[in-house]
C-alpha cells in the first residue's frame, strides 16, 4: 500500500469531490479514480458511496480516514526526524497570500525558501476570500486578523503594523482637518467590505486598554487598500491605511497624518495553518523558515521596517 495514495484518499474527503482533488492536484480524474479503486482493493472495503456526481464517505471510508491521519502525521515527524533541517524538499505547497500591499519582505522568503529546495513547487493563491483550507488543499496562508476570526487553526502572528487615518492638503483645505475622533463623524472616510461580506465601518485607535473605535461615514467603499489610497490622494476623502502604504506620500506632502495625538493601532499579519490536519515536511519546515526569519526574538517584525526603501 502507498503512502500518497493514502494522502490522495485524504485530498478527495477534504475537497468533497474526485473533480475537485484532481484539480488541485493537477492530476486527471482517471488516474486519481484508478489509485483510489487500487486502494480499496488492496484494503477490501469500499471507501466511498458513488452515486452519479455525488461522493460521500462510507463508515468504513470514515474510520480509514480518522485513523490514517493520525498514521501519515506520525510517518511525516519520523521523515523530519530522519532527514534532519539540511535535507533537500520535494512535493508541492499552496499557499494563501492576503493581498496586502508592501509585503515584499513575504514573496522574497517564498522565493529564497524555492531556491532552497528547487525540486519543491510552490503555488501563491492572492485572494482575500476566506475558504476552508483543508478542503482548498492549502497548507499555509498569510491573514490579517478579519479574516481568521472563527476559523479552527493555528495563528502565528509574523507582521505587525500601524493603521492610522490620512488625507490629502487638498480635502483638508476644502473640509477643515478633525482635531478628535468625535470630529470624524463630520467626514468623508473610506469605507471597507470585510471578507465576511460585512461593511467595516469602526476603525480602531490606541493599543490595549487604551484602544478605542471610531464610527465613521462615507460614500466610498471597497476591498482594495490600493484603490482606497488613490481616493485619498486625489482629496476624495480621509482613509484608514497602514502607515508603510503613505511613508512616500507623507514624505512628499501628497498626504497628511491625522489626529497624530493618539497613539496609532498596531494590526497584524499572521502565518496560518489547519489545526486539524498533519502537515506536511515541507509545510513544516516553510512555517519553520518563516518565523526564523520574521519573528527571531519571538515577536512580529514590523512590516514598516520590513519594506524595502525606495
Amino acid at each position: 500500500m502507498k503512502t500518497e495514495d493514502i494522502a490522495l484518499f485524504h485530498r478527495i474527503v477534504e475537497t468533497g469531490s474526485l473533480v475537485a482533488a484532481a484539480d488541485l492536484l493537477n492530476l486527471p480524474k482517471s488516474t486519481l479514480s484508478r489509485r483510489l479503486q487500487s486502494l480499496e482493493e488492496e484494503l477490501k472495503v469500499k471507501l466511498f458511496h458513488r452515486q452519479a456526481r455525488v461522493i460521500s464517505l462510507t463508515a468504513a471510508g470514515t474510520h480509514f480516514y480518522q485513523k490514517s491521519l493520525g498514521i501519515l502525521s506520525q510517518l511525516d515527524e519520523t521523515l523530519i526526524e530522519l532527514t534532519g533541517d539540511d535535507a533537500e524538499l520535494s512535493g508541492h505547497l499552496r499557499i494563501q497570500m492576503f493581498p496586502l500591499p508592501e509585503t515584499a519582505i513575504l514573496n522574497r522568503l517564498i522565493f529564497r525558501f524555492m531556491a532552497l529546495h528547487p525540486r519543491l513547487t510552490v503555488e501563491v493563491i492572492d485572494s482575500t476570500e476566506v475558504v476552508d483550507m483543508v478542503k482548498a488543499h492549502l497548507d499555509v496562508a498569510f491573514l490579517i486578523e478579519n479574516s481568521i476570526e472563527g476559523q479552527d487553526l493555528v495563528a502565528k502572528p509574523v507582521l505587525t503594523t500601524e493603521l492610522g487615518f490620512f488625507a490629502s492638503p487638498e480635502y483638508l483645505a476644502r473640509c477643515g482637518e478633525p482635531r478628535t475622533l468625535s470630529d470624524m463623524a463630520d467626514h468623508n472616510v473610506a469605507l471597507y467590505r470585510l471578507v465576511n461580506g460585512r461593511i467595516f465601518n469602526e476603525f480602531e485607535v490606541g493599543i490595549g486598554p487604551e484602544e478605542v473605535k471610531v464610527k465613521v461615514q462615507g460614500n466610498f467603499c471597497t476591498n482594495n487598500l490600493v484603490l482606497a489610497r488613490e481616493y485619498a490622494l486625489l482629496g476624495k476623502g480621509i482613509v484608514y491605511l497602514p502607515a508603510e502604504m503613505c511613508d512616500a506620500y507623507l514624505a512628499t506632502g501628497q498626504l497628511r497624518q491625522l489626529l497624530a495625538n493618539y497613539q496609532p493601532y498596531v494590526g497584524e499579519c499572521f502565518l496560518v495553518y489547519p489545526s486539524r490536519r498533519f502537515v506536511s515536511q515541507a509545510c513544516r519546515r516553510f512555517i519553520d523558515f518563516v518565523l526564523q526569519e520574521l519573528t527571531p526574538d519571538g515577536k512580529p517584525m514590523s512590516m514598516r521596517s520590513a519594506v524595502e526603501p525606495g
